[in-house]
């Protein structure tokens, strides 16, 4: 099984930027599609983002959109995701997760997690 492994995370100011690497331990399917999700502190899981494996395909939340970018690098299975224009309301644990349904906006889709990498910023 395909192990994943957020890093990147940290402490931000306001405005500021901050990108995320998830990196899987052997090669997705390339049916695969990789997902972004965060969790802000007493608050659900929700998506942030996705990006299809074997494609160029990306979707984004919303409340991201415009800010965030998800890109891969192949050659090392590994998915980013750049966050410029941050903003208190960004602060939260984010995870990186697998899974096979694009956009695939519910967690539900997703069958491996990362761990999560905490980012907060601060205003």
């Amino acid at each position: 099984q395909v192990q994943l492994v957020e890093s990147g995370g940290g402490l931000v100011q306001t405005g500021g930027s901050l990108r995320l690497s998830c990196a899987a331990s052997g090669r997705p399917y390339s049916s695969s599609v990789m997902g972004w999700f965060r969790q802000p502190p007493g608050k659900e899981r929700e998506f942030v983002g996705s990006i299809r494996w074997s494609r160029d395909s990306t979707y984004y939340a919303d409340s991201v959109k415009g800010r965030f970018t998800i890109s891969k690098d192949k050659a090392v299975n590994t998915v980013f995701l750049q966050m410029n224009s941050l903003k208190p309301e960004d602060t939260a644990v984010y995870y990186c997760a697998r899974g096979s349904t694009f956009p695939g906006s519910d967690p539900l889709s997703y069958f491996n997690w990362g761990r999560g990498t905490l980012v907060t910023v601060s205003s």
